[in-house]
């Protein structure tokens, strides 16, 4: 298991993931940290839990935009909404244990 640190928000946290995987949860935790920073220059600093909730929301919404171009370029191809919706439910409940890991 390989441990990393990235910072989100300002704020330092070290991630465990699995080996050869540090380049990817790095790049992915820098895409939050932009989102967390443009929460900040935006709307002022807000509490941690909430700026990452708001965070996930932004990429929740790029993720929506990107599936609904796609599906208007490619209407023939019907996506697995009950796909969709597990994944949805996956980043939801990933985003809440982040929350209450940074909230202790």
């Amino acid at each position: 298991m390989a441990q990393i640190n990235v910072m989100v928000g300002g704020r330092a946290y070290s991630l465990a993931c699995r080996d050869g995987e540090e380049d990817r949860l790095t790049r992915l935790a820098n895409h939050i940290n932009i989102k967390a920073e443009d929460l900040a220059n935006t709307l002022g600093q807000m509490a941690e839990p909430r700026m990452l909730l708001m965070s996930a929301l932004l990429v929740a919404d790029e993720l929506f935009e990107t599936k609904e171009k796609a599906n208007k370029l490619s209407p023939e191809i019907k996506p697995d909404h009950t796909l969709s919706i597990a994944a949805i439910m996956s980043a939801a409940e990933h985003v809440e244990k982040l929350a209450k890991t940074f909230e202790a």
